[in-house]
């Protein structure tokens, strides 16, 4: 067989074990009896030992065997009714079900449980952007802009930004997860018109049908208005999801390799790993470079999911099938491996203070520019005056540098000598001396962010415990 590469490769067991064939084929099982158990429960003849018969025969999964049968019926739910059938010795199953009643709640409680899989690793994730932000809150960087060094920030406010936006997503996964609702049983068209008929008519006994068979799955809500298949924006706002979910970490990623780069912070390198076959002395970022490359996978599978948004035929047709077959397990299993290295890269990564220093000492003087020319407006120049004269100052210090006319930063020694710049030598070396230290808000954003995600881990604490398994 041909792996699937994503889920052997990168995706926990966790959610290969949800999306598997056998997983799957288990599940259906489960449903069937689910809905068997309610019709007897509701006065269908259905004898309790041939439920008996079909609980013991559920895990009994042969794939091979049902694929013998699907080559011949060409349709795979009637392949598996005949498996599971000939396996217990009865004929019970499916009774008053259309194929899309089967395979459309099984596929949504896929995705539900998948769901509360990639939240729990969404919370262990933001616990550790939390105790990184923390860790090194007081640590000022260069922050940069356009990659060009801008100002002063420090090392955790800039883990607190991507931790941030990470934690948007995790509320925006939580009300999916909140409001995900399950197809229920609906029969062809979405009427509910073959339950009626088993049960002659009585419209109460088939809503309740409807409601213990929702209540196996653990589904929060249900649709009403359906017709064959549940409307495929919903799977579009899934998807959507799950690539918001990898947007924080995939910056982060970014940054992190760009940082790198400069030898200021790095994802770590075990005992044994090589960077380059050719190269010995490298340390790639290779693991950073991975999260960027799921992110991108998501991203195709967001178009997917956006192809079939709005593309619904009448009640329902199977036009969708083989992109879902692909995009949602898939998209599943690289969110999965996403979080997996994430979290890998954050329990390993390290920051490296001494070239921190050498760098902000390069560029402190060009970082506090902007809080010269607030300090030179108050000593009563115009802004723009003190602008340009800055501007004319900094560029020609860069130039400097970058030809080796000069080997140090003396930006502050010509501020002070130009007249329209009303500060001394004392007072602007004081602003740079200042910006070794101060970072503006940062620290007490670095404190708001840490704040909320402890909420969080108290509400989930299990999940906060999560360690990822070991990576390739």
């Amino acid at each position: 067989m041909i792996p699937n590469v994503l889920a052997e490769r990168y995706a926990s067991s966790a959610t290969q074990a949800i999306w598997s064939a056998e997983g799957r084929i288990v599940l259906e099982r489960e449903f069937w009896i689910a809905v068997m158990k309610a019709q007897r429960d509701l006065g269908l003849d259905i004898p309790a030992e041939a439920i008996a018969a079909y609980e013991k025969a559920k895990d009994s999964v042969d794939p091979g065997s049902i694929m013998a049968r699907e080559r011949i019926t060409r349709h795979d739910v009637k392949a598996r009714i005949e498996e599971f059938n000939d396996l217990a010795g009865h004929e019970h199953i499916h009774k008053g079900l259309t194929s899309r009643d089967l395979t459309e709640n099984v596929e949504q409680l896929q995705v539900f449980r998948s769901l509360e899989v990639i939240r729990d690793k969404t919370v262990a994730t933001l616990k550790r952007l939390r105790i990184r932000s923390e860790q090194w809150a007081d640590v000022v960087i260069t922050a940069r802009t356009h990659n060009v060094a801008a100002q002063p920030t420090t090392l955790g406010k800039r883990i607190a930004m991507f931790g941030e936006e990470l934690l948007g997503a995790f509320h925006a996964l939580e009300d999916v997860i909140a409001r995900y609702p399950v197809r229920g049983l609906k029969g062809a068209v979405g009427t509910q018109m073959d339950q009626l008929s088993l049960f002659e008519g009585d419209a109460a006994k088939v809503a309740e049908l409807e409601k213990k068979v929702v209540s196996h799955l653990g589904i929060p809500a249900v649709w009403m208005n359906v017709g064959q298949v549940y409307p495929r924006s919903l799977d579009f706002r899934v998807v959507s999801v799950l690539t918001d979910l990898a947007s924080g970490p995939s910056s982060f990623s970014k940054t992190l390799r760009l940082m790198a780069g400069h030898e200021t912070a790095s994802e770590g390198f075990a005992p044994g790993q090589t960077g380059s076959s050719a190269m010995p002395h490298k340390m790639n970022s290779r693991s950073c470079e991975r999260v960027n490359g799921f992110h991108v996978i998501l991203k195709g599978y967001l178009a997917m999911a956006g192809g079939l948004a709005g593309d619904q035929w009448n009640e329902g047709d199977v036009s969708c099938s083989v992109v879902r077959r692909v995009m949602l397990p898939d998209a599943f299993f690289a969110l999965d491996g996403l979080f997996e290295t994430f979290l890998t890269i954050l329990d390993q990564m390290d920051a490296y203070p001494a070239v921190i220093a050498k760098e902000n000492a390069h560029y402190l003087p060009f970082l506090m520019t902007t809080t010269i020319m607030m300090e030179a407006v108050k000593a009563g120049v115009g802004r723009e005056t003190a602008h340009k004269a800055i501007k004319e100052h900094a560029v020609a210090t860069v130039n400097d540098l970058r030809v080796g006319k000069t080997t140090v930063n003396n930006l502050v020694e010509r501020l002070a000598g130009d007249d329209r710049i009303p500060l001394t030598g004392e007072q602007l070396a004081a602003i740079v001396a200042e910006g070794e230290s101060n970072a503006g808000a940062a620290r007490a954003q670095v404190a708001a962010f840490a704040a909320a995600v402890s909420t969080i881990e108290a509400a989930h604490p299990q999940a906060a415990a999560y360690a990822p398994g070991s990576i390739l």
